[in-house]
């Protein structure tokens, strides 16, 4: 080069915009082939350099340094290795950033969080200086750099500011590709695009204060009474307020949410509208308001309505506009003490909004037309693992609905036990991760970063159609209630916390320092906020009068007791059953089953036999054609766990499905089943909910076996047998839980009729114990025709097992299309001769099946030697048929005994139940007696010999008319 060159302005600099760009792709051809540009532009290339980057602006070269060749040339192909590691390092520093930027994150509002090692996330790690970092352009560490930043010093510090200050970002393990950029974009960008408004901040610093107002308003007003204030967490409110306003305006019309006692009385006032004066009525009025000092929150309070529940237990519904027409439903599910229970049944509630079941085939979900909000506690949100449970229906075809949105309302408490003794996760949220769940970690006395995560997570719902996890991070300013001293077990943290003010203060005074408000506005504020509580107090003191305590016993209506019609025309039963058998053309069904669903084709001819799995299907058809629609769900529903049901077959070909009730002809609505996930508590809890927010669906609920009920016991005890009478849910749930004694030891035995017996009162269940197909078809259509009315009730059905191919079980097709489901069955050939009958038996289930098989039948008649002898069979266990029991009883005036047998253990099984109402009804002097097994602990012996003599012996004897027991 000469001096003159020297001298001259680089070409390049007349070059901008796409010439610029023509002149880069030029250069790169350049790299690649010196020979394959033109002469002229090689020579100026050679001449000039490379040309400045587009992106990065004129004045950036997005190039290494030229290394100096030993002739004091600049060779463009040799490149200093230096200079290339330290652009490799500043890379690795920006990956580490995202990746672990979270741990350094300013998010624990009082400082509790150890120092971490942020090592990582630092320049020196990777011996990088800021002179190194100024020396390459922003664009070759970070390539959506905005304008504004030039060089890696520019964009290190702007992204340590993104990953280290308001937020905690966990993306990284989410695997979908433009997920994680999509993410990565609105966290570095996206996010600080969206300033909140003047307006806006106004708006939340009101909010805070109403929040925090309510909450010492009740402490102040009601000395003593608990309400497990929300103070700590106080932004979760305006949260809330932010989804519901978010989701409505991306179209839901139902927003289901589901919440814990902590905070729920602010989030009922607050969110979902329900009056000051309400809340404040239930306090005043509260019958033990005095007396109510029990730490624990579900031991005493207050009952409204029904023999009700605590008011923090109770959920609530509210309707807002969006424009002028539209309207957005807002529910809070009731919700017991057992914390996160109320999860999957407000998943189930928003599938239920979700699903359009007024047409053949599968429902069709909208997922736009509902959204699910759950508030998870730190503790449980860890220590429950009906939380796992219920975030793996994410993705599975009948459970998912379009993602959830799930905040931790994390108070770094769980009663008296810190978090280090509650969880072995570094954070309380770690287990969404498993799940690919994005996650958002703030500080609760940071609100706008608390709006700008719900932001993120609600666009990321509405594109994505997933879940999205917000970990806000606060404390919890009382005791677990109010009446409990929070320093006997955590002294060091409430005498900090007693000096740290609270989020309504914190946010005023920074947006005082901004110029948004003075403190005149802000005390203008309060007095506004305090004048409305206070207006409310006094109205409810002024009606104090006219309130009348609800009573409680108050349990509404019972049961009409009338036969509901439930036959089907024969014509009508063989049209349906021609088309369950029609496949589509070239459908090849496995041979073995093709023969066994063909013998169907002339059951109902005379003579024929309609057996278990047949009269189920029927049953499914006809109330499809009805016009109801039916969901059915378990671990192997499909096929169902002993084959009997196969309502889903698969071409041996290719393995495409097809159900025959999805091209019944004569249906009238949809029909949906589910192969569930290996979890019941969730499930079941799934379907309760599904069905208490479309009450007029036939909602079932299949056990793989009916022992594994053990494993929903809070959702069968919480909401299944008590909602009604708590919260006046009303659920005609059904429940198949196969039960019988066949000798496959304890497990597969018993579905614990006993439990359901114990929790079955003020008329709040149905529970049945079958013998016979056509009792199994009219009880499903018994069940549907009372769906949607104040007659649904949960319907608990002990399912066959061996008895589901037992010929003594099918059924004559005149009684599919005549009569009705009979509460009590009596054994045909016995009992002609009223005054020689001496002993009556009464049992149910299989254990009269056993019976009947040992009477030796001819013709469906027993010898005349059993004239000594009736059995009654009694189908339905709850509520008990007593007027049928006094009839037969009374029909026999020379009965010496009368005798409940039962294959099941002494203290299992019916008769407990049993014992006092068979009792109540024989004359004075006539023998009640037990036969079964001995009491046990285990319901079942696990060796068959074993089950096989015990059985045995039990129907010896109970027909054995010398034998006592």
């Amino acid at each position: 080069m000469t001096a003159d060159s020297n001298d001259r302005k680089s070409p390049w600099e007349l070059y901008y915009g796409p010439n610029l760009g023509y002149i880069e792709e030029m250069y790169e051809q350049y790299l690649r082939n010196p020979d394959d540009v033109d002469p002229a532009v090689r020579e100026s290339f050679e001449k000039w350099g490379p040309p400045p980057s587009v992106s990065a602006g004129s004045n950036v070269n997005v190039f290494p340094p030229l290394k100096v060749t030993t002739d004091g040339s600049n060779s463009i192909k040799t490149v200093d290795p230096a200079y290339l590691k330290k652009i490799v390092d500043a890379g690795k520093l920006v990956r580490n950033i995202r990746t672990f930027g979270h741990l350094a994150a300013d998010n624990d509002p009082l400082g509790l969080t150890p120092a971490p090692d942020t090592r990582l996330i630092e320049p020196a790690t990777f011996k990088l200086t800021d002179a190194d970092l100024e020396g390459i352009p922003a664009s070759l560490i970070w390539e959506e750099a905005p304008e504004s930043i030039s060089n890696g010093k520019q964009a290190i510090q702007h992204l340590r500011d993104v990953y280290t200050k308001s937020f905690g970002f966990e993306f990284a393990h989410i695997h979908e590709q433009d997920e994680r950029l999509w993410l990565r974009r609105q966290a570095e960008i996206g996010m600080a695009s969206k300033p909140m408004t003047a307006k806006e901040r106004i708006a939340l610093l009101q909010r805070l204060i109403d929040v925090e107002q309510f909450e010492t308003f009740l402490h102040r007003s009601f000395v003593g009474q608990k309400r497990f204030s929300i103070e700590g967490t106080d932004s979760l409110v305006p949260m809330l307020d932010e989804v519901v306003r978010e989701v409505a305006h991306d179209g839901a019309r139902h927003i289901l949410m589901g919440m814990a006692h902590r905070g729920r009385l602010n989030v009922l006032t607050h969110v979902l509208g329900k009056p000051y004066a309400a809340i404040f009525s239930e306090f005043h009025h509260s019958p033990n308001k005095d007396q109510d000092l029990f730490p624990s929150e579900g031991a005493i309070g207050i009952n409204i309505g029904y023999t009700g529940d605590v008011k923090y237990h109770l959920g609530a519904h509210r309707s807002v506009k969006e424009g002028e027409t539209v309207e957005t439903r807002i529910t809070l599910a009731n919700n017991p003490s057992h914390l996160e229970y109320v999860n999957p049944i407000v998943e189930g509630f928003t599938r239920a909004a979700q699903d359009d079941r007024s047409k053949p085939g599968y429902p069709v979900a909208n997922f736009g037309s509902a959204a699910a909000i759950i508030i998870h506690g730190d503790a449980a949100f860890a220590g429950e693992g009906i939380v796992a449970e219920t975030l793996n229906f994410k993705k599975l075809a009948g459970y998912e609905n379009g993602g959830t949105i799930h905040i931790i309302a994390n108070n770094r408490l769980g009663f008296t036990t810190e978090s280090k003794d509650s969880r072995s996760t570094y954070y309380a949220s770690d287990l969404a991760k498993g799940y690919e769940i994005p996650i958002v970690h703030v500080s609760a006395d940071d609100p706008e970063a608390c709006i700008a995560a719900v932001r993120m997570a609600c666009e990321y719902r509405q594109k994505f159609g997933k879940d999205f996890l917000i970990d806000m991070i606060g404390y919890r300013r009382h005791g677990h209630n109010e009446t409990d001293d929070p320093e006997t077990t955590q002294p060091l943290l409430y005498q900090k916390l007693r000096k740290h003010p609270v989020a309504s203060v914190i946010y005023a005074e920074r947006l005082k320092e901004k110029g948004f408000v003075t403190e005149e506005q802000v005390q203008a504020l309060r007095r506004e906020g305090l004048a409305k509580l206070q207006a409310a107090l006094d109205e409810v003191k002024e009606n104090d009068k006219a309130y009348k305590q609800p009573k409680a016993d108050e349990v509404g209506s019972k049961r009409r007791k009338k036969d509901t019609v439930t036959g089907v025309p024969l014509k009508k039963l063989a049209q349906i059953n021609e088309a369950l058998l029609q496949w589509p053309e070239g459908f090849k069904v496995y041979d073995k089953l093709d023969r066994i669903l063909k013998r169907r084709a002339n059951t109902l001819n005379e003579g024929g036999k309609v057996d278990w799995g047949q009269a189920e299907a029927l049953a499914f058809a006809t109330i499809l054609s009805d016009g109801t629609p039916i969901r059915l769900s378990g671990q192997d529903s499909e096929r169902a766990t002993f084959a009997f049901r196969n309502i889903v077959l698969h071409d041996v070909e290719n393995n495409k499905t097809f159900s025959p009730m999805h091209t019944l002809p004569q249906a009238k609505a949809s029909f949906a089943v589910h192969n569930s996930p290996l979890a019941e508590a969730s499930v079941l809890g799934f379907e309760y909910g599904y069905n208490v927010f479309s009450p007029e669906t036939l909602v079932i609920w299949e056990a793989q076996y009916g022992d594994f009920a053990n494993c929903a016991q809070v959702i069968i005890d919480q909401f299944v047998t008590a909602g009604r009478v708590k919260w006046q849910e009303k659920s005609g749930l059904v429940m198949l839980l196969p039960h019988g004694y066949e000798g496959n030891g304890p497990e597969h035995s018993s579905a614990k009729l006993e439990r359901f017996l114990l929790l079955a009162a003020e008329d709040n269940l149905t529970i049945v114990n079958m013998t016979s197909a056509s009792q199994y078809f009219h009880l499903l259509r018994r069940q549907a025709s009372i769906l949607g009315t104040d007659e649904a009730r949960p319907l608990i059905v002990m399912a066959p097992k061996s008895l589901i191919r037992n010929p003594s079980v099918a059924s004559d097709p005149a009684e599919l299309s005549d009569g009705s489901f009979k509460l009590v069955l009596e054994q045909p050939g016995l009992g002609k001769k009223a005054d020689k009958v001496e002993r009556l038996i009464f049992c149910t289930g299989k254990m009269a099946i056993d019976l009947e098989a040992a009477l030796e039948l001819k013709d469906g008649q027993a010898a005349d030697a059993w004239d000594w002898l009736h059995i009654v069979r009694v189908e339905q266990l709850y509520p008990f048929p007593k007027t049928d029991v006094e009839q037969i009883i009374a029909r026999y005036p020379n009965v010496k005994e009368v005798l409940w047998v039962q294959e099941e253990p002494q203290n299992m099984g019916a008769w407990n139940y049993v014992e006092p109402r068979i009792r109540a009804r024989v004359k004075a002097g006539t023998t009640v007696r037990y036969i079964g097994r001995p009491k046990r602990s285990s319901p079942a012996s696990g060796f068959h010999y074993i089950h096989t003599i015990e059985q045995q012996r039990i129907v010896s004897v109970a027909l054995n008319r010398s034998k006592q027991n």
